[in-house]
């Protein structure tokens, strides 16, 4: 049995396990958002980070890169490392690949996405929507023990924008992190 796994967020620049092949496609039917809080990588407990997620929304698409994993050994690693790094996503689901924006067929089926759900007593670090100025303000200033929760934004942004996908999510959020960082070094000097 193959299996394959999207990301959506880091794990389209550092996926962590070793794959045969990879796509870059997207999902339908869901939105990327940065509505999932981070204790454990890009934020603490007492400041948590804030990381993307995946939230239902008719009509959408979220792009992002599938992971083919052939042999058993590798699934099984990869598995044990998801289930460390995507701890705080309460949510597996198996999702359609596709591939082309016109295409009725998907590329790929029964892909494994990890999900936070907005559910609070499943997901006690689910944070929700707020505003583009909240959220930037928070990313600009969380840090753990993966380092700066802005890295993890402006890495997103950037591994978004090399396979040509733009974000209005992201492309909103790291500009209004950019100003407050330029306006604290303002302030600082």
């Amino acid at each position: 049995m193959v299996m394959w796994v999207f990301g959506y967020g880091s794990l389209i620049w550092k996926p962590g396990f070793n794959y045969d092949d990879r796509l870059f496609g997207f999902i339908k039917g869901y939105r990327r958002v940065f509505y999932q809080g981070s204790t454990d990588h890009r934020g603490t407990p007492e400041f948590p980070g804030r990381t993307v997620t995946l939230e239902p929304a008719e009509g959408e698409i979220c792009w992002g890169m599938a992971y083919k994993i052939t042999k058993e050994e590798d699934q099984e690693v990869a598995l044990t490392y998801l289930e460390v790094r995507e701890k705080q996503y309460d949510q597996k689901a198996y999702v359609d690949l596709f591939t082309e924006p016109a295409a009725s067929a998907p590329a790929v089926s029964d892909v494994l996405v990890y999900i936070g759900s907005p559910d609070k007593k499943l997901n006690e670090n689910y944070l929700g929507p707020a505003s583009v100025e909240e959220i930037a303000s928070q990313i600009a200033r969380a840090e753990g023990p993966s380092g700066p929760n802005k890295d993890y934004l402006f890495q997103l942004e950037n591994a978004l924008g090399l396979l040509g996908c733009e974000d209005k999510h992201v492309i909103d959020i790291a500009k209004e992190v950019r100003r407050i960082l330029s306006e604290d070094e303002v302030t600082i000097s």
